[in-house]
């Protein structure tokens, strides 16, 4: 027999399935019952489960349903079953009458063979011809089997004692008799090598109801000896049965073990619950390989199997029932969430004709900033909020930047001047002396500086004005963050030249605000990986955090570096202060 209790309530219904179509019904009684134990186990737990979940998701127990295909296959299944089971033993009675009536009659035309008037060979031969109808009339009700052998036996005895007038007749069938069961004890002994104890062990059973009911006495010369051969070869068969059991039960108890350390390790799972989705997601997937070395773990002593079992289903159930309160508040927060952004997006529509430019691009940036502090909201919520926000603060910035492309007299004049520098740039070819090259490059980036603004439409100049700064540089070897730097150190110069000590404080404070939202970015991003965690590094949407979180680190280190240089760069100024003071004051004391 399979081991039901290690299979999952899909293999089970499958396993129903192959039976009732591929098997004799009356033959697969004990399979079909311990399917459906472990099956009613199995639903039961699991039912229990969706309900502990649908009841943590805040539904009411009395509304709970659930529609389970297992269940519904093999509530199918299990009555194609029933109905087969049912037409056997229907079909079975009719022929167990039949049978009985077959016997009965065979009874009687036994009683009539004693005290007949005819030759002796002619009775003994109808005697053998009734055995052999005996032999094959099939199975009685079992109500009346026993009264019916016995009523045989009884005048196969008479008709021996009558036989016995014929001691030739007599000895010839028990010496028929004795090559018979010679025959069964040959083939008793034989099954000490069937290596399937339980086949070995129906076959004995057969051997025995053979030597009972179809086989007559033997001369009282063999009677003992004969039985003695049966009987040794039946206990020794009954020996082994109980050494397999032995066996078995010292199996089930090692099972034992092994399962109430399975139990131990998933209470210890329920008593140390995490508190963060891609750690319980973890200990989701531990719970399941937990449960699954339980079901395969093989079946334990009756004595304590179910005790066991309902061990099990309370460790498994204290930690859905934690997992689902976590679940329970972070749906609550999700929603939460979804409150927050929904006050966003009224906000952001409220904003999104403003003329007030002034005063609203700082609001809506504020709003785009906080937005992105605001965790997950619910799946079904994300994709339509974010589209309706995006909507609105596109719409307001679209409209800013189609009142900017006004371009004045001056910044025309300016893209003129641009353009022209970003031609002599385009035609600079590196020399031999890498320094005096970037020498070069940074008096293109000063003169790139000197020039004012340019039409707000005409502003993607600059970028590309920086794409060939940038593939120069990176002919000469210099990488994208120097590079970013050589560029940021011609704008310190700038402002040091300017004497505008607010301005570099002005430029430090941005600086230093980049610096925080670089890393809120990615504290941001990488909890967003949390959530993936479940999914393959190749998914788009992974693909997609990871280059962002990459970028965002790249970025950050590059606006400390702009941050160290601006603070070496006023730490210097603030020395040459320093030192000119104390000159001053040396010239006031010669003066005294």
């Amino acid at each position: 027999m399979h081991d039901y209790h290690s299979m999952t309530m899909e293999n089970l219904v499958g396993e129903l399935q192959r039976l009732v179509r591929n098997e004799k019904v009356q033959a697969i009684k004990n399979h079909v019952d311990g399917i459906k134990t472990e099956f009613d186990l199995k639903f039961q737990e699991f039912l229990e489960e969706k309900k502990e979940e649908f009841i943590s998701h805040g539904g009411n127990e009395i509304d709970f349903r659930y529609n389970s295909v297992a269940k519904r296959q093999f509530n199918e299944v299990y009555s194609e079953y029933r109905e087969k089971r049912n037409a056997y033993y229907k079909t079975l009675e009719t022929n167990l009458k039949q049978n009985l009536e077959k016997r009965l009659q065979i009874i009687e035309d036994l009683k009539a063979l004693v005290n007949v008037e005819e030759d002796i060979n002619t009775t003994y031969k109808n005697f053998k011809d009734l055995q052999e109808q005996w032999r094959h009339a099939g199975s009685v009700p079992r109500s009346q089997y026993s009264d019916v052998w016995r009523t045989y036996h009884h005048h196969i005895e008479i008709f021996y004692d009558f036989l016995h007038l014929n001691r030739e007749l007599r000895d010839l069938d028990f010496k028929h008799n004795l090559e018979e069961k010679e025959k069964l004890v040959q083939r008793a002994e034989a099954l000490a090598e069937e290596s399937d104890l339980n086949k070995a062990f129906r076959e004995l059973q057969t051997l025995h109801k053979i030597w009972k009911e179809d086989i007559g006495p033997v001369d009282k010369e063999h009677r003992e000896a004969i039985w003695e051969r049966f009987s040794n070869a039946t206990k020794a068969m009954h020996h082994r049965r109980q050494d397999h059991f032995k066996e078995m039960e010292k199996g089930f108890e090692e099972n034992l073990v092994k399962k109430n350390e399975l139990i131990a390790s998933i209470t210890q799972l329920g008593e140390n619950v995490a508190t963060h989705h891609k750690g319980l997601q973890k200990q989701i997937k531990e719970l399941e390989a937990l449960r699954t070395a339980f079901f395969k773990a093989g079946k334990v002593p009756q004595k304590v199997n179910e005790e066991t079992w309902s061990r099990f289903k309370e460790a498994v159930r204290a930690f859905n029932r934690k997992k689902n309160v976590f679940y329970k508040n972070l749906k609550k927060e999700q929603q939460d969430n979804l409150d927050k952004k929904r006050e966003l997006v009224k906000l952001a529509v409220s904003l999104k004709d403003s003329e007030e430019w002034a005063k609203a691009t700082p609001e809506m940036k504020r709003i785009q900033q906080e937005w992105k502090q605001i965790g997950h909201v619910p799946r079904k919520y994300s994709d339509s909020i974010w589209k309706e926000f995006k909507t609105a603060c596109n719409h307001y910035f679209d409209r800013m930047h189609a009142q900017k492309n006004k371009a004045s007299g001056a910044e025309t004049e300016n893209l003129a001047k641009k353009n022209a520098c970003l031609e002599k740039l385009q035609a600079f070819e590196p020399g031999k002396d890498r320094e005096k090259d970037i020498a070069s490059i940074k008096s293109f980036i000063d003169e790139w500086k000197s020039i004012g603004r340019v039409p707000f439409n005409k502003k993607h100049i600059n970028g590309k004005f920086n794409k060939v700064v940038d593939a120069i540089l990176k002919k000469l070897g210099v990488t994208q963050q120097e590079s970013e730097l050589l560029k940021y150190g011609n704008k310190l110069q700038q402002l040091t030249s300017r004497d505008d000590e607010y301005a570099l404080q002005k430029e430090r404070s941005f600086i230093r605000r980049k610096i925080e939202e670089g890393k809120s970015e990615i504290n941001q991003l990488e909890n967003n990986l949390q959530f993936f965690s479940n999914a393959s590094e190749d998914n788009p949407l992974v693909k997609e955090v990871i280059q962002k979180l990459n970028k965002q680190k790249e970025s950050l280190k590059t606006w400390k570096a702009k941050l160290k240089k601006i603070n070496i760069l006023q730490h210097s100024l603030a020395k040459e202060d320093e030192e000119e003071a104390s000159e001053t004051d040396t010239k006031i004391e010669d003066g005294n």
